[in-house]
């Protein structure tokens, strides 16, 4: 039997993104955040409060940097979410991460996250549900240490978390059960 909770934005899983960019004196501020992902082929969508301390830097930089939080660094990504950059000046020195310079779009890049998206914003859309900035992804970069033999993003290997909206936990991700446009494909057969 199935019972009614109301309205909730419960989808599982969502993402674990670092949100890295420049303040104003050249610092480095990172926001951890769930709403938001890949809206084409190029392009990242990401959900955001207007109050955020990223999203004036976005407005300042036109750029940005988005990694995957893996669970090696849960305790800073976590501290990312919970830090706000308007009330703590020195939230990515506490951190104890390093960052440099994107050679591609003027962000920085959190060394110790796997996977790192190089964007630069598109568009800001003001929405009566709040705003919605567009970036498009001008480079991916990934640390060896993820990739397979053929050079590709392993996602076993990028010990990556994710958000359970439903209960305010993180879980591990990272079992393959299956290969996509593979495992429904017998359904695809004429039924006898």
């Amino acid at each position: 039997m199935k019972k009614d909770l109301g309205v909730a934005p419960y989808l599982f899983p969502m993402p674990v993104l670092m949100i890295a960019t420049y303040n104003e004196d050249e610092t480095v501020d990172v926001m951890n955040m769930a709403w938001g992902g890949i809206c084409a082929e190029n392009m990242v969508a990401l959900n955001l409060d207007e109050e955020h301390k990223t999203v004036a830097n976005l407005k300042n930089t036109k750029a940005f940097t988005l990694s995957i939080a893996d669970a090696a660094h849960i305790k800073e990504s976590d501290f990312f979410g919970i830090a706000s950059g308007n009330k703590m000046k020195d939230k990515f020195e506490r951190s104890k991460m390093t960052a440099i310079k994107s050679s591609r779009v003027n962000a920085p890049i959190v060394e110790e996250y796997p996977v790192t998206l190089e964007c630069k914003v598109v568009e800001f859309q003001n929405q009566p549900y709040g705003l919605r900035v567009l970036g498009e992804i001008v480079n991916v970069i990934a640390d060896e240490s993820v990739l397979d033999e053929k050079g590709k993003i392993d996602a076993g290997k990028l010990n990556a978390f994710v958000f359970d909206q439903f209960r305010n936990d993180y879980y591990k991700v990272g079992e393959k059960i299956g290969k996509a446009w593979n495992a429904g494909a017998s359904l695809m057969k004429p039924q006898k």
